[in-house]
């Protein structure tokens, strides 16, 4: 995907529309419709981000179509003794005033001074870290880097792409597997406290994009999820973008300006085994294999630099 946008000047027009709470200690509750409306570009004026609240620890941000038209999704995760951060957007817009304001708010409701940020992606395109250098100064900030090795380094992966890791957020350990096809670094984050499955550009509401000469590793990628998924229970998939509308198969042009009647984001655990099944399908002649709610879409090979 797409990048490259200057920042534009800032002023903050930060919305927070709060879901109903779970509480962080219980099991994962059914909510089979978690979030409010999503900024979608379809109104005159709409806000550059738009947060709304899982639960107590656990944050969304969506990045408005109008400033970049991949309108991305953020994550951020509290721990006790961290936070993590899954993405800084797309760029056209500062992103870092909507991760300090939901910060900010958490510290205040736990009567708290700081807490450490850990900056990760959910992969290495650049709609996925254009506000990277927003956070390079801010203290007690660790940004990872970009490639498979920085992430497997900082997260403690063995033997990339095969382990799967832990990483303690301080009474809330993530489950880190990596999920190379779309792109070589890309990782999945699960939390068992939620039984979220943060599942990035590989598996969400649209065209799943897939290299042809990567297509092995997707599939490859697929099975290690659909294996994890057989011993952990998965409530919902939120990935990082939504390309679906809510007609069954049917997706939203190239770079759309507005996304009317747009999927929800979250998509069901069944999503997982459904994903696995489409790419064997199609592994000895990657062809696109349209799901309903999402889209195998193969592609050439992008060029190197």
């Amino acid at each position: 995907m797409s990048a490259g946008y200057r920042f534009a000047a800032f002023s903050l027009t930060f919305s927070l529309a709060v879901s109903a709470l779970v509480p962080s200690s219980a099991g994962a509750t059914k909510r089979p419709h978690p979030f409010a409306h999503w900024i979608d570009g379809t109104t005159p004026v709409e806000p550059q981000t738009q947060v709304q609240r899982y639960d107590r620890d656990t944050f969304v941000i969506r990045q408005s179509v109008r400033t970049n038209f991949e309108a991305p999704f953020l994550y951020v995760l509290f721990g006790r003794d961290r936070a993590l951060l899954i993405d800084t957007g797309a760029g056209g817009l500062a992103i870092r005033p909507a991760v300090d304001a939901v910060i900010a708010q958490w510290l205040a409701e736990h009567h708290r001074a700081s807490i450490p940020l850990i900056v990760a992606h959910s992969h290495s395109h650049g709609d996925h870290h254009q506000g990277d250098s927003e956070f390079a100064a801010r203290p007690n900030t660790t940004v990872i880097g970009l490639k498979p090795e920085d992430v497997a380094k900082f997260f403690g992966v063995a033997h990339w792409p095969d382990d799967i890791a832990a990483y303690d957020l301080g009474g809330r350990m993530l489950s880190i597997i990596p999920t190379p096809g779309h792109e070589p670094a890309h990782i999945m984050v699960y939390d068992p406290r939620t039984q979220l499955l943060f599942s990035g550009d590989m598996l969400y509401s649209g065209r799943l994009y897939v290299p042809t000469d990567q297509f092995a590793a997707f599939v490859a990628s697929a099975d290690r999820v659909a294996a994890f998924a057989k011993t952990h229970r998965i409530a919902l998939l939120l990935g990082t973008h939504i390309e679906m509308t809510n007609t069954a198969g049917k997706d939203y042009a190239m770079q759309a300006a507005t996304h009317p009647d747009e999927h929800p984001l979250e998509l069901p655990a069944s999503a997982v085994p459904r994903l696995q099944a489409a790419v064997h399908r199609v592994a000895a002649a990657p062809a696109l294999a349209n799901e309903g709610d999402f889209i195998v879409y193969p592609r050439p090979p992008r060029p190197h630099s």
